[in-house]
């Protein structure tokens, strides 16, 4: 009887773990199903861009000071050089972001060693599944948005290293195709103006309608263009605003300090004492 219960238990051998392979030969031999294609990617605000953006960028520039805190990604998200536009988000506003950007599967929130600090980090590898250059490239696009081929590959360049143009179009093309990169200008030509795909239809519709015209305008080796050029018109519309701002200042600088040498003059009397 214990021989009869044993049997069927004894030969646990290669031979019999090979069986299961033997038997889905057949299978097999099928032709492999693809593997599944990436998901399209998801819309973003203008908020929660900039945030994924700071998060790319810091990663790569300053690892050691990530993970980041809400304050640091609140300052580097309303710094004045590497940002367009220039931004004034408030910490709340920064957090709702950050929020969004968890529920869409960007970034996770964690918290540090004490228990007291929370810390944002991104992933954007695994959720759009990239690699090194190519985040470089969404990450510089997120945080400036629209620019020409030539701006792209030496901002990006701060980040991963890129060779040339040619290198750049390479990673470009497979980016376009996923949805990641959208041309606002014809390819290939002088000047050409990109950006990432993570625009509302509509606000990317509008991007389009209003990019210049890139062919006819001053180009150097590397294929940039001036910024006026490659920047989107919100973009130049808050440039003209930043001008008109700093020229009222300049004026009632000016003004007080009129004012105070008449002061002066008066103290001092007609005699200059």
């Amino acid at each position: 009887m214990s021989t009869d219960l044993v049997a069927p238990m004894s030969p646990a051998t290669p031979s019999e773990v090979a069986a299961p392979t033997q038997a889905a030969t057949p299978a097999a031999a099928q032709p492999a199903a693809p593997p599944a294609a990436p998901a399209a990617p998801q819309p973003l605000s203008e908020g929660e861009r900039r945030a994924l953006g700071v998060l790319i960028e810091k990663a790569k520039t300053t690892p050691d000071s990530y993970p980041m805190s809400l304050n640091s990604i609140v300052t580097a998200c309303n710094q004045k050089t590497n940002r367009d536009p220039v931004t004034n988000f408030s910490d709340v506003e920064v957090e709702d972001y950050l929020t969004g950007l968890q529920r869409k599967g960007l970034v996770i929130k964690t918290i540090t060693g004490t228990g007291r600090v929370s810390r944002w980090r991104h992933e954007a590898y695994s959720a759009w599944q990239v690699n090194k250059v190519e985040l470089a490239i969404l990450g510089e696009l997120l945080l400036r948005g629209p620019q020409t081929e030539g701006e792209l590959r030496t901002r990006a360049s701060r980040m991963e290293p890129i060779d040339d143009l040619e290198s750049l179009r390479a990673v470009l093309q497979t980016l376009v195709q996923r949805g990641l990169v959208v041309y606002l200008t014809p390819p290939g030509r002088r000047g050409t103006i990109l950006t990432h795909g993570l625009y509302e239809a509509a606000e990317l519709e509008q991007l389009k309608s209003r990019a210049p015209v890139a062919a006819g305008h001053g180009e150097d080796h590397d294929g940039s263009v001036g910024a006026s050029a490659a920047a989107s018109s919100r973009g130049t519309v808050a440039l003209h605003q930043e001008i008109a701002a700093l020229r009222v200042a300049v004026t009632e600088l000016q003004a007080g300090m009129a004012a105070l040498a008449e002061r002066v003059r008066k103290l001092e009397g007609p005699d200059g004492g």
